[in-house]
């Protein structure tokens, strides 16, 4: 089953929360300190918040597709590439209380898209939060 995701940075997490809740009709799948995430099964969507700055207007972080397999993260890379654009692979590695294998790519406006495949829960976010969801400055390679 693939899914589309959608990640927010949120200035009031709780707030989003109870708002997205009404919305979807379902509690968040997973919780932890400045994050939440909800499985919703109709539409298929993985909705991602991350707690930005109190206030903060609420703006994109990341879009992305969750697969099922290490091995369609592959194929996604291949794919990619063999169409020019360019890539960056992760593989085994921590983020959004996650392990996962991931490739990014970067749309015509600079958003940020992954395809990725969680592997296993984490109880840590990843190594840095920059280095975990979207951070502009991160270096892309053409796999």
């Amino acid at each position: 089953m693939s899914r589309m995701q959608l990640a927010l940075r949120v200035g009031d997490l709780e707030g989003s929360i109870a708002f997205y809740s009404k919305l979807f009709g379902a509690e968040p799948a997973k919780r932890r300190p400045g994050y939440a995430n909800f499985a919703i099964a109709e539409p298929p969507l993985k909705l991602v918040l991350l707690e930005g700055e109190p206030g903060q207007d609420t703006v994109l972080d990341h879009l992305g597709v969750e697969v099922d397999s290490t091995e369609q993260v592959g194929n996604a890379t291949e794919r990619l590439a063999a169409l020019g654009l360019f890539t960056e692979v992760e593989e085994d590695t921590t983020c959004c209380y996650a392990r996962q294998d991931k490739v990014w790519v970067h749309g015509p406006g600079r958003e940020p898209w992954e395809v990725y495949v969680v592997k296993a829960d984490s109880q840590t976010f990843g190594a840095t939060e920059a280095q975990c969801c979207a951070d502009d400055d991160a270096s892309v390679t053409n796999a």
